[in-house]
């Protein structure tokens, strides 16, 4: 049995194993060779990241038909790493849903962090590595076990696009063990990204509740009008942003000017992850649909970018031909052989002089070699002229293939354009909506601020009422 047989094979038993199963015409070794090295890929043999993306999907078909019991099975004979860490982070949901204790939810996150240690350092198991401690640190805090979510949300990455919201339900967990001052510590942290990351805007209302808590009033209602400027200003922002993409087009606005340096009228700071457009993208950019406009866009204008370049070099090659053809089209066949061909003549005759005179045998054999010599030369000039004679045809052909596949790349072009066109317009609508919506939370945190400006006055305005009424029992009056 060849190496090269059984890796064929394992490609079929690995790809679609009930048609390895039904097949009854593979040889006994074969068979054994390859259920040897199925045996052997459970116990350490690596079969790529892709084998590992084929596992996770089928543990997510088992997943969305409502069999976790067989989405878990298939996880667990998954190697350990990215794709097996997803898999249970994603099981870890079912069972939070559907369990009242969050204990099996949190089991199935501990082992994703299990599997996830296998996994070589890179930008994604980091961020899944926080969506991890952040979505067990939730849990634990739903059910009441804080100190639990204190440790969880204490590992989360500072430099995280999830860091605002582990910071604020950090706030909370240390809130709910009394501890205001660390939880308005954590809020205050929070509030320092900007408020499209989730967790910003919670954190600024919070403040405000926290001083509320611990009893500073005044201070309470500072910071609740000062996240209520910090969502009208942040208001403010996504309108000019929505105006901006209306003008200049969502994938200019955000995904080409993301990453400039420049100051521009809603850049915060020149750190990556504290600019609004970018955090906007970052949120924008979480959705599947959204990435996948964004990419016709990308590979739209890569496409464009690379007829115009095809379209140049045909426009300079036609160019050059037409030049040639004009400049051979003056010179008549045979003008540049003419001369060559009389001496040639002129030295035949004299060639024919000598042969008719008396020569010895060494004299006749060089005079033969010259004379072949000589008809060679006279052959070649001749296939040389009718070579001259034919280029301008040839010239005139590539120049009319050449300006045929100029006239196709200027039609796949305006197609292109076209269709660029139609995926930014469609782009452009789904970023409008998007900004819509941010700018509707946005006006949902205005109203909770307000709602708890209005209870924080009332509340001062019947303290001092009854202060007041106290006050006038001590000294008597309003008695008669």
């Amino acid at each position: 049995m060849t190496f090269r047989t059984l890796l064929i094979s394992l490609a079929l038993f690995v790809t679609s194993p009930l048609m390895v199963s039904a097949s009854s015409d593979l040889p006994a070794d074969i068979r054994a060779g390859l259920e040897q090295f199925r045996q052997a890929s459970g116990l350490g043999i690596d079969l790529g990241d892709r084998h590992q993306r084929e596992l996770y999907q089928q543990a997510e078909e088992a997943r969305l038909n409502g069999q976790t019991d067989e989405a878990g099975r298939v996880l667990a004979e998954m190697k350990a790493g990215y794709w097996a860490a997803v898999g249970y982070l994603n099981l870890s949901t079912d069972y939070a849903r559907e369990d009242l204790n969050p204990a099996r939810a949190l089991v199935a996150l501990r082992v994703a962090m299990a599997m996830l240690e296998a996994e070589e350092k890179s930008a994604r198991r980091e961020d899944l590595r926080n969506r991890l401690l952040i979505r067990a640190g939730y849990l634990a805090y739903q059910h009441e076990e804080y100190e639990k979510a204190i440790g969880f949300l204490e590992k989360v990455a500072l430099d995280s696009f999830n860091t605002p919201r582990a910071l604020y339900l950090h706030g909370l967990a240390l809130s709910q063990r009394n501890n205001h001052r660390a939880a308005m510590q954590s809020w205050h942290r929070a509030r320092k990204y900007p408020l499209a990351y989730p967790g910003v805007a919670d954190a600024w209302i919070a403040m405000g509740r926290g001083y509320d808590l611990s009893g500073y009033l005044g201070q309470a209602g500072e910071a609740y009008l000062a996240a209520n400027a910090a969502f009208e200003s942040e208001r403010v922002t996504l309108r000019k942003l929505a105006d901006k993409i209306r003008s200049e087009g969502a994938y200019k606005s955000l995904v080409e000017d993301a990453g400039e340096t420049g100051v521009d009228w809603f850049l915060a700071d020149s750190r990556k992850l504290a600019q609004p457009r970018t955090a906007y993208l970052l949120r924008f950019m979480e959705q599947p649909e959204a990435q996948q406009a964004a990419g016709r866009v990308a590979t739209l204008e890569a496409m464009e970018t690379q007829l115009a370049g095809f379209q140049r070099d045909l426009q300079v090659f036609a160019s050059v031909l037409a030049e040639q053809i004009a400049l051979v089209g003056g010179r008549a066949a045979g003008t540049g052989t003419t001369a060559l061909a009389k001496q040639g003549a002129d030295l035949r005759a004299r060639l024919d002089q000598l042969l008719a005179q008396t020569l010895d045998a060494g004299q006749e054999s060089r005079l033969a070699k010259l004379s072949k010599t000589l008809a060679d030369t006279r052959e070649k000039l001749h296939s040389l002229d009718q070579r001259v004679s034919e280029r301008p045809g040839v010239l005139r052909a590539l120049r009319d293939q050449a300006l045929a596949l100029k006239r196709r790349n200027e039609a796949l072009m305006s197609s292109v354009q076209g269709l660029r066109r139609d995926a930014e317009t469609a782009l452009d609508t789904m970023t409008l909506e998007y900004v819509a919506s941010q700018d509707q939370r946005m006006a949902f945190a205005l109203d909770k601020t307000a709602q708890q400006i209005a209870h924080l006055y009332e509340y001062l305005a019947l303290q001092n009422l009854a202060e007041a009424e106290l006050s006038g029992e001590k000294t008597g009056e309003g008695r008669p």
